[in-house]
């Protein structure tokens, strides 16, 4: 059975409390049924896991702003230095700027990098030139290559050759996996090392009279005239080529 005389007191209860707080009683409120405590405790944690939720979400917004921020910085930075390296750059080029050779492979997980071989990256967006296939040899080689032979001659417009790799000489022995249009040359003895384009190489005179042997003499007297026009040897290197090829 239903206890009337509870309700009652419950209710009665109520009402002097609204007025011991100089509150208006609204008679309609007897009929409204107690609000349980488990209602209460829902309410209480819904509210808690929006608040979690809330300030989960702004902790990821600022991790994320960060991260991006630092990625940004270190594609700049690699940016900077590859577009005036034929837009190469490799590991230990990024390691002297600061950046981790791991942000290079994120980059190229990205598509913001190429990678062309070990340790060596370019960036997708650069301005191509004649010169690349050269810079990315030497970049792949590494450890003081320089272009050489008939290669030099083929950079530089010369002789008419057209060599199906690309000859790279070094002092010492490398060990790693090149692609096949790299062809290494091992000379011990010195010899006269410059820079073309930014490009270490054989000098053009040197590369001329290592041609004799595989190049007609016809097209190497031309190419010293065409190397002296261009600047790329003096008159008195042009001489000394002449009276060797003749």
């Amino acid at each position: 059975m239903v206890d009337f005389q509870s309700i009652l007191t419950v209710q009665s209860g109520r009402a002097l409390d609204w007025q011991s707080r100089g509150q208006r009683f609204d008679p309609a409120y007897l009929h409204q049924a107690p609000q349980s405590l488990a209602i209460t405790t829902i309410a209480g944690l819904v509210y808690f896991i929006k608040a979690c939720i809330t300030i989960f979400n702004e902790t990821v917004a600022k991790v994320y702003r960060y991260w991006y921020t630092f990625v940004i910085m270190n594609y700049n930075t690699i940016y900077e230095h590859a577009a005036d390296n034929f837009g190469l750059i490799t590991s230990s080029e990024a390691r002297t700027l600061g950046i981790p050779n791991v942000e290079l492979v994120k980059l190229a997980h990205r598509g913001r990098l190429q990678r062309l071989g070990h340790g060596v990256y370019r960036i997708i967006h650069y301005i191509p030139t004649e010169y690349d296939k050269y810079a990315e040899a030497i970049a792949l080689v590494g450890g003081g290559a320089a272009i050489y032979g008939e290669s030099v001659l083929a950079m530089h417009g010369l002789a008419l050759v057209n060599p199906p790799v690309i000859h790279v000489v070094v002092r010492s022995r490398v060990r790693k996996k090149l692609p096949p249009y790299i062809n290494i040359i091992y000379l011990k003895e010195d010899f006269n090392r410059v820079v073309y384009e930014g490009i270490p190489s054989q000098s053009v005179l040197d590369a001329i009279l290592a041609c004799r042997y595989t190049v007609m003499t016809d097209r190497l007297i031309e190419a010293v005239s065409e190397a002296e026009r261009q600047g790329l040897i003096s008159e008195t290197e042009a001489k000394i080529a002449r009276n060797k090829l003749l």
